[in-house]
């Protein structure tokens, strides 16, 4: 026997149908529809059939989806995997490093199951926290993640809810911890069928891909509760240590109760159920640190949010880009300013935007921030989909790789940026063909605005958009990629090995006309150069030279030589 329950306020009627039978649901109060069926157990196939009219559809809060995003739901005994992580607690995140990742292409299987098998090299890489791009199923074999439709139901391509189970478990046992990236500012236009069963989005607001969630209007109640519920599934069913919640800048909710405040505070609820501690990371363009301020000073009180502005301040003085939202950047100044103050637009005129935008960050702590050189949007959403490696110079990728990891931030690498991976990262989806042609012509348009011709455009398509972005593991021993590979895991064991690396103040000297920048953490020192000639910069006290990016970079009694191109790291002596 099972009790089956969906919320469908717009239904005047509902049945279940379990196997080849239907059976009428009651209503409960609240739009709530209710029916034990006795021939329904573990594993049985089901869906919604509103109004007497047919196709029977998922269920909104499906567990399992193993026919696709249009087919049958199944049920799924949450209880029945045998969890071996007990004793698991997760690292705190000042002292994470994050390396996020894409199971469709991190292997040439992508499954959890070959994601899994890459754990160990993972932990000799020495990240502490794995990131999951979206898992909830989607339209076909391959894609992103980010039209996901079924938010409760684990893709199937890469293994169901038992591969997934199984990774983050394995994970646990290696001392990784797992953090889930989901989707609560729109669901995909295929296979979304939430609209017919209650107000899940309002047509008061829209964004860019339609209608917006109704965080605030009649029914939002509901609403919210589904996703939040959707949000501690994930925490408490399939033992994630976090979330990251894409795009919050699309939220509309002017409730008094913002919905980030009330999944924030659930969460941290939840962890005086399990044991276990949670973090929520936000991802917002709106450079407003009250995502991460506590509600007791007007903030939403989550635990941390990305910095695109270190990116594209650290990306365009290193590539010269000033494409699109990079007109904004370029300079040693907003680089330093992003390295003592967060948000390089903290109240200040955005050219690119046109208005004045941003808020100053005060009295938070730096790794209430992630940094980042590349991460999957700032290289998918390239037309080519290229990686820093194809932007710039060898020189200047390990110069990134330094900033990052010597930053007050939390960082935060993507798949194969540790070797200068030669595979792309493109956009691709697997569609039926009617939406199919109109994703592909949309991302040409896209395109057009920044110069590129339409036939350079990748089609998301095409299959083979999809297998060109797999990470080529067999060339890590490569001459071009072994050093690279090499300089990020020196640099994450000096990060985690040094306290200063994590916790000391925050000092910048730099040389706009002399190309040069000089970033001190404690008694730890990192210096670049972009120059074209070698600099000679003066070390007022004793240093000891740790790591160098090239063989011509040297220390003398009182002065560092950086070559074009070279960053160092030192530890002051005195």
């Amino acid at each position: 026997m099972h009790l089956f329950r969906v919320w469908a306020p717009r239904a005047e009627r509902v049945d279940v149908k379990v196997g080849g039978s239907a059976y009428p649901m009651a209503q409960t109060g609240g739009g709530w529809w209710e029916a034990s069926v006795d021939a329904a157990g573990p594993e049985s196939d089901y869906g919604f059939i509103l109004n007497g009219q047919e196709p029977v559809l998922p269920d909104p809060r499906s567990p399992w989806q193993p026919n696709g995003v249009h087919g049958m739901s199944r049920l799924l005994d949450q209880s029945a995997f045998a969890w071996t992580d007990s004793h698991w607690h997760a690292p705190f995140l000042k002292k994470a490093v994050i390396y996020e990742l894409h199971v469709g292409t991190f292997t040439l299987e992508g499954t959890f199951t070959a994601a899994e098998e890459r754990l160990e090299y993972l932990k000799t890489l020495g990240v502490t926290h794995v990131e999951l791009m979206p898992v909830a199923s989607f339209p076909g074999a391959r894609g992103w993640g980010y039209d996901g439709v079924d938010l409760f139901a684990p893709q199937e391509a890469y293994g169901g809810p038992q591969g997934l189970k199984h990774f983050v478990n394995a994970a646990h046992a290696r001392g990784l911890a797992v953090l889930l990236d989901v989707v609560y500012n729109h669901l995909g236009p295929s296979g979304n069928y939430l609209a017919r069963f209650g107000p899940y989005f309002t047509s008061s607001h829209h964004t860019p891909w339609g209608d917006a969630v109704n965080f605030e209007g009649a029914g939002s109640h509901e609403a919210r509760r589904f996703f939040i519920d959707n949000a501690k599934m994930w925490l408490r069913d399939y033992h994630f240590d976090g979330l990251r919640l894409d795009a919050v800048h699309a939220y509309v909710d002017r409730s008094a109760i913002r919905f980030m405040e009330q999944l924030g505070s659930e969460v941290h609820a939840l962890q005086h159920e399990t044991g276990r501690n949670y973090v929520v990371i936000a991802e917002s363009d709106l450079n407003d640190p009250r995502l991460v301020t506590g509600p007791e000073r007007g903030g939403y009180g989550l635990d941390a949010q990305w910095s695109d502005d270190f990116h594209h301040a650290l990306v365009t003085l290193l590539t010269g880009d000033r494409s699109g939202y990079y007109a904004d950047f370029g300079s040693m100044g907003d680089l330093a300013k992003a390295l003592r103050e967060v948000f390089v637009y903290d109240g200040r005129y955005s050219a690119y935007r046109d208005r004045i935008h941003g808020r100053p960050v005060k009295s938070l702590r730096p790794w209430r921030f992630l940094g980042f050189a590349q991460n999957h949007d700032q290289v998918g959403n390239r037309a080519k989909g290229e990686r820093l490696s194809e932007l710039t110079t060898p020189g200047r990728v390990k110069i990134a790789a330094a900033m990052v990891m010597a930053s007050p931030f939390v960082p935060l690498i993507f798949q194969g940026e540790e070797w200068a991976a030669s595979s792309p990262f493109l956009y691709f989806t697997d569609h039926e063909p009617d939406l199919g042609k109109l994703v592909s012509e949309g991302r040409k348009q896209e395109f057009a605005a920044f110069g590129w011709k339409p036939e350079e455009v990748p089609d998301p398509q095409d299959e083979t958009t999809f297998t060109r972005s797999r990470l080529r593991w067999d060339e890590i021993a490569g001459p071009e990629h072994a050093g690279v590979l090499a300089w990020y895991r020196e640099l994450i064991a000096l990060r985690r090995s040094v306290p200063d690396f994590i916790s000391g103040n925050v000092d910048v000297e730099f040389s706009e006309e002399a190309g040069w920048l000089m970033l001190r953490r404690g008694r730890l020192l990192v210096a670049f150069s972009i120059a074209p000639k070698s600099v000679h910069l003066p070390m007022p006290e004793r240093a000891q030279l740790l790591l160098k990016s090239s063989e011509e970079v040297s220390l003398e009694a009182d002065s560092l030589t950086l070559t074009p191109d070279s960053v160092a790291v030192l530890r002051i002596l005195t």
